[in-house]
């Protein structure tokens, strides 16, 4: 799985994940590069039924909330990420395990050894870009943006304790960016820290 490389947008909802995601997939693309463009949870039936927990208002306990995620990720993986990578291409993915590190260590799991866990069974990117903004603007876009709202996620207080957990975690692969900028602005900060990475001009 060394062959290609993997870059995953994580940060709370409504920080800009997905439109910051399909502008890099764009510029990668235009530099020839070949890119697969995914998210978690999944669209395959194991991240259908997250979806669908989430918008019911009815949480699971947070144990079997890390197990149904842990087990959308291994068929995400096996699937998707691990074919891709060997093939050589560049996969970006909207959340990936930071996610679950953040949500669910805000329940009250162990974050560090979800952290750990995740680290030890999941390919690790290259590099994660964190879009931080305060979680109060967070939940007042999700709120303007006129989809369902996620109840069991999509909650001011909820999001806030996301956020602190964010804010801990120390990994060498992670980058922060301020997501509270202009898109464009945010856009061209994103392209510098992948630049870097990969070696590529993406200016």
């Amino acid at each position: 799985m060394n062959a290609g490389r993997l870059i995953a947008f994580e940060g709370l909802d409504g920080s800009g994940k997905s439109t910051q995601l399909e502008r890099l997939a764009a510029r990668l693309r235009d530099a020839g590069c070949d890119v697969v463009t995914t998210c978690e949870p999944t669209t395959l039936p194991s991240g259908q039924r997250i979806r669908e927990m989430a918008r019911s208002d009815q949480p699971l306990a947070p144990e079997e909330e890390l197990r149904w995620f842990v087990e959308d990720r291994r068929v995400h993986v096996a699937e998707v990420i691990a074919p891709a990578l060997r093939a050589g291409q560049i996969v970006l993915t909207d959340r990936y395990y930071l996610s679950t590190v953040a949500y669910q260590g805000a329940r009250g799991l162990d974050y560090e050894q979800i952290l750990a866990d995740s680290q030890e069974e999941f390919p690790i990117p290259i590099l994660v870009l964190l879009l931080e903004i305060d979680p109060q603007i967070a939940f007042e876009r999700v709120h303007a943006r006129g989809s369902e709202i996620e109840g069991v996620f999509e909650r001011r207080e909820f999001l806030s304790r996301v956020a602190s957990v964010f804010d801990a975690l120390d990994c060498t692969y992670l980058e922060r960016v301020p997501g509270d900028g202009a898109l464009n602005q945010i856009e061209a900060i994103i392209a510098e820290r992948v630049s870097v990475r990969l070696g590529l001009d993406l200016g």
